[in-house]
């Protein structure tokens, strides 16, 4: 009775694998966002989409599923601070420039 109560779940479960498409993974976003942006927040964005294909494997939907959100929101995040700090740093270099000028800081 147990045995075939537990061949039952894991047919279910295959089916259900079978029905359903993997959650994408954000892994090419997340290796992207590692190499230009933020290395720090890319990695754990790496880490959670490494785990998305593992978890839809395992049978564990859900987890597969929250493990693709946090992979897609950390990506996000690293992609921002990585824009904030260009545009932040651009915008200093330009005010430095600007200030340079008006103290005639180039006049030899």
């Amino acid at each position: 009775m147990l045995a075939s109560s537990i061949l039952n779940l894991i047919t279910m479960n295959d089916q259900v694998n079978q029905q359903q498409s993997p959650p994408p993974n954000y892994l090419v976003f997340a290796i992207l966002v590692t190499i230009f942006c933020c290395q720090i927040l890319g990695i754990v964005s790496i880490v959670f989409a490494a785990q998305v294909n593992s978890k839809f494997n395992a049978g564990d939907y859900q987890g597969a599923l929250n493990a693709s959100k946090n992979a897609k929101l950390w990506a996000w995040i690293g992609l921002a601070s990585g824009l904030a700090v260009a545009i932040i740093f651009t915008l200093l270099s330009v005010f430095g420039v600007i200030a340079g000028l008006s103290l005639d800081a180039l006049d030899f």
